[in-house]
């Protein structure tokens, strides 16, 4: 019987350990798994002074406590060892497997019918029929003898089944999640309990790889994984696009667009294409976006609004779909530094039909995107409770609402009653506007606490011929006026607010050549998206969102 040498300080349980003296295991457990049939002896620490620590025969509870660390290390290395053997046999397989695989070689059969090559939205239209479909893989699934690709083409969805040769390709077993495909096949409906994209299924009978996405850590789902940090996914910004929910709110947005311009078009309303670079503010210097231009000082445009007023004498009523820059230090969740503006200005109209006009274009736009066939249903798919706005919308006055605030107990930002001259925050009036319930047009806002620009009310010079209208759960979306359209008085609201009229000559010169009652409005179209898509932020509606501290990609 052999001796074994066990010491806990300086020990090691590792195949370098001899158990001697010299080189001791550093557990009896392990000692025994080594050699079962071992005399152990374990190091000691002696409590008597003027006696050394020395190496004692293990006691007979050690010893038993030993024994079963030492079988749980025997059904340990077991397991390990079945582990590897199960290991290496599927490794085997795996080789056999790909060996065979890389035998078959995928050919088109010349003796079936010619494809008709189609976009993925046509899918229903061409059921029973040979197609060619091209598109990015959005799911993949290979198994034994089969294989499922669910393709994305930016105008649908498809399932596609692989069978035989076609599945069990070398090709197809190192298929990635984006890679690009042409498949030819045929169209079928489902079978009786099976679901799929559109209710088919396109079995196919050849396909091409196009241009192979990598794997492992490069992969996509490496690059855009759920729950990931939302400034990564922004910097990820063009691979995000491809999923399912952005990509969603980006075709709901092209007809929300589309939608607005056949309202526009039925008004007989003009479009036209004001300039983004600028010498003038239309919303308050502190938010302008300075540039150099050729050796001048210019602006990226606040809002078009002052080009839009110069076309009225020219087209009569216009308006633009544009971007708008505003340098706003803010972090909330409606705001962006460039988004694009809906905005309309109308001539010879009184500040009644201006409201009339708002609520007509934007319950109109509304009803034409959840009439198309492609966004109606993605917006039921994104927010299934949105109900359509109806004509008309509830209208209440700045001064009112104070009392609203005040009687429902909501303070001002100071954390006091509201009074008049009071801004209304966005938290405040959001909890007002969500508890309404309702679209509200709130009009007649203090002179002090807007533009220049706009009209004072004629029986009550306090305050302005003015409106925002607000949507629950997201808002104010759209901000409109009456304008000035007295030379004199518009000059008395550029020295209000302190701004040189010089560069303003042809702005004024509206109200010198022929002056008329006008007004107009601006829509955010990212805040409408929210509203429309169940968005959190409007960063959501944005195709490449800028916003403090983001220009990228």
């Amino acid at each position: 019987m052999s001796t074994i040498y066990v010491n806990e300080l300086t020990g090691a349980d590792e195949p370098s350990a001899t158990g001697s003296k010299e080189s001791p295991f550093k557990t009896p457990a392990y000692a025994l798994f080594i050699s079962p049939d071992a005399k152990l002896f374990t190091f000691k620490e002696s409590t008597e002074e003027g006696v050394a620590a020395d190496y004692v025969e293990i006691s007979a509870s050690a010893l038993k406590k030993a024994k079963k660390g030492a079988e749980s290390l025997k059904k340990k290395e077991e397991k390990n060892k079945k582990l590897a053997e199960d290991a290496s046999a599927k490794e085997a397989e795996e080789t056999a497997k790909m060996i065979e695989a890389m035998k078959i070689v995928i050919v088109e059969d010349k003796s079936l019918p010619p494809a008709n090559k189609i976009k993925i939205r046509s899918i229903g239209d061409n059921i029973d029929s040979r197609v060619k479909v091209q598109g990015w893989i959005h799911r993949l699934r290979i198994q034994k003898g089969l294989a499922f690709v669910v393709l994305r083409d930016g105008t649908g969805y498809v399932q596609c089944v692989l069978s035989g040769d076609l599945a069990n390709a070398y090709q197809t077993l190192n298929l990635t999640i984006e890679t690009t495909l042409s498949i030819w096949g045929t169209i079928k409906k489902l079978p009786e309990g099976k679901s799929a994209p559109g209710g088919v299924e396109l079995i196919v009978d050849y396909y091409e790889v196009v241009g192979l996405a990598p794997a492992g850590k490069d992969s996509f789902t490496n690059k855009i994984q759920e729950g990931t940090d939302p400034s990564i996914l922004m910097d990820q910004r063009h691979l995000a696009l491809r999923g399912e929910t952005l990509s969603a709110v980006m075709k709901v947005r092209a007809t929300l667009l589309g939608a607005v311009r056949r309202v526009y078009s039925e008004l007989s309303v003009t479009e036209v294409t004001p300039p983004c670079m600028v010498q003038t503010q239309v919303e308050g210097g502190s938010t302008l976006f300075k540039m150099d231009y050729y050796g001048e000082e210019a602006f990226l445009t606040q809002s078009s609004q002052l080009y839009l007023e110069t076309c009225l004498p020219a087209l009569g009523d216009v308006y633009c779909i544009q971007e708008s820059f505003r340098a706003e230090k803010s972090h909330t969740r409606r705001h962006l530094s460039e988004y694009t503006h809906i905005e309309a200005e109308l001539a010879f109209l009184s500040f009644d039909e201006l409201l009339t006009h708002i609520e007509t274009v934007i319950t109109k736009t509304i009803q034409y995107v959840l009439n198309d066939p492609i966004a109606g249903p993605l917006i039921k798919q994104l927010n299934p409770g949105f109900v359509a706005p109806q004509f008309p919308f509830k209208r209440m006055e700045y001064i009112h609402a104070l009392d609203w605030l005040n009687e429902n107990g909501i303070p001002n930002e100071e954390g006091e009653a509201f009074k008049f001259g009071d801004d209304i925050a966005e938290a405040a009036e959001r909890k007002m506007t969500d508890t309404i319930g309702v679209p509200i047009l709130l009009t007649r806002f203090p002179v002090e606490i807007k533009s220049f620009y706009m009209q004072k009310c004629k029986d009550d010079p306090r305050v302005t011929e003015s409106v925002d209208v607000l949507m629950p759960t997201v808002g104010e979306i759209t901000g409109g006026s009456m304008r000035i359209s007295d030379k004199e008085e518009l000059l008395e609201g550029f020295a209000r607010e302190g701004i040189d009229a010089k560069a303003y000559y042809w702005f004024i010169d509206q109200r010198t050549y022929g002056t008329c009652p006008h007004g107009g409005y601006g829509l955010g179209t990212e805040r409408i998206l929210a509203w429309l898509c169940n968005r959190f932020t409007v960063r959501d509606c944005s195709l490449y969102p800028r916003f403090t501290g983001r220009c990228k990609p």
